[in-house]
């Protein structure tokens, strides 16, 4: 999911009115670093920058099977849904003062899991009707930052407590649980530790990046057991937020320094090799990502501009190549 300033720690892409469609050009690269900004050349009547609602202040994204995005707002925890072919967007699930919606992972029964931030709390939106199905409210307070769907069970990371969350996938009713971090974690004594979360390529473990520290675990579900994730050429992943994992590679959103960092892994994700990085000079604290094709859509949460019911926002997409 994202970090405020002093989220995510967490949070795609789209909403407002009809986005327009942005000419494309011709990308350069090299073989440590692709700026993303290059020729996009499938669906290339698709727009690649997308404005958002002036305040909206997103923070997370996902996207299921179909051509349409879901993003959550910091400001109040509204959620807008979005065509990726047109940019046009809507709000389905409205905000509330105090709320916020953070990371998001939307499921192929169409149940959409929302991380709620400051708010402390765990949603559940049907997108085929939008309405909620489920609320949760964990007693530990802090930071309910990502989500990721494993096994039959959404897990979220909490930023301000060494615990991870965990509640049932589709219409089952067992409950929220709670797994402590242990192991090699390390706690921050206040602000943001945990944020982005995703899966092992094995699908046995987590892998979830600590943001003030740079550092990568794997995380055993079962125990909470941490071991740190021995990065190669690469020193750190500072800022890491949003994770998203394609087969055997990594993306780290890096948001404050306007970064992905691409890493190739093994299948239990004990090492994480440096592949490249991308950056796009319309990067701007680019929080979490998700993907659809050969895209990665990012939205931009601007951390480091003062919010106000005026502040822009929008979201772009960058090639995975």
């Amino acid at each position: 999911m994202s970090q405020t300033p002093s989220l995510p720690s967490r949070r795609t892409v789209l909403g407002g009115a009809v986005a327009a469609t942005f000419a494309l050009g011709a990308g350069t690269a090299t073989a440590a670093t692709t700026t993303a900004a290059g020729a996009e050349r499938t669906r290339p009547s698709w727009p690649t920058d997308f404005p958002l609602p002036n305040g909206f202040r997103p923070e997370g994204i996902a996207i299921g099977s179909g051509p349409y995005a879901y993003m959550g707002s910091l400001a109040d925890g509204s959620v807008r849904r979005a065509d990726l072919r047109t940019g046009e967007g809507r709000t389905v699930l409205a905000g509330a003062t105090g709320g916020a919606a953070t990371g998001l992972k939307l499921d192929r029964d169409g149940l959409l899991y929302i991380s709620g931030g400051v708010s402390g709390s765990i949603r559940v939106l049907d997108t085929r009707t939008n309405r909620l199905t489920a609320t949760y409210q964990p007693t530990t307070a802090g930071f309910v930052n990502d989500v990721i769907l494993y096994g039959d069970r959404a897990w979220f990371t909490n930023s301000q407590a060494p615990v991870l969350y965990t509640v049932p996938r589709g219409k089952k009713k067992d409950g929220l649980r709670s797994v402590p971090l242990g192991g090699e974690w390390e706690q921050a004594p206040t602000g943001i530790s945990a944020n982005g979360i995703e899966t092992t390529p094995d699908g046995r473990a987590l892998i979830i990046v600590n943001s003030p520290i740079g550092k990568l675990f794997r995380v055993d579900p079962k125990t909470g057991n941490a071991t740190n994730i021995t990065l190669k050429g690469a020193a750190d992943v500072v800022n890491g937020d949003g994770l998203v994992r394609v087969g055997n590679t990594l993306y780290v959103v890096q948001n404050r320094l306007n970064l992905i960092t691409v890493f190739d892994l093994d299948a239990g994700a004990r090492t994480a090799t440096l592949r490249r990085s991308i950056t796009d000079p319309r990067f701007d604290v680019p929080t979490t990502a998700a993907r659809l094709g050969n895209r990665l859509y990012l939205v931009n949460a601007r951390f480091t501009t003062p919010p106000t019911p005026d502040t822009t926002y929008n979201a772009v997409s960058v090639p995975l190549r």
